[in-house]
């Protein structure tokens, strides 16, 4: 059996949503998958996801370690690959 027809017919139960915080006008809110965006880079200081404050508008851009970056992407979070130089 294919994991394809294992899994045929399965609909998604619960649609994931993440909390976050602006640092600058000091909101808490829940976010949906499609508003955040994850960049995984070669190292922990080039990993970040990122999301727009819908209180203030601001761009805001945190630090992702391993277990942010595993549920990031268990929840459906878009995310970029960035190429290291060499």
């Amino acid at each position: 059996m294919t994991v394809a027809v294992a899994f045929a017919g399965m609909k998604k139960a619960v649609d994931v949503v993440f909390r976050a915080g602006c640092p600058d006008c000091r909101a808490n809110f829940e976010l949906g998958a499609s508003a955040l965006r994850l960049a995984i880079g070669a190292t922990s200081k080039t990993t970040f996801y990122s999301f727009t404050c819908p209180e203030c508008g601001t761009s805001v851009r945190k630090p992702a370690g391993e277990r942010i970056v595993e549920l990031l992407t268990g929840g459906g979070v878009r995310t970029l690959r960035l190429h290291s130089a060499g």
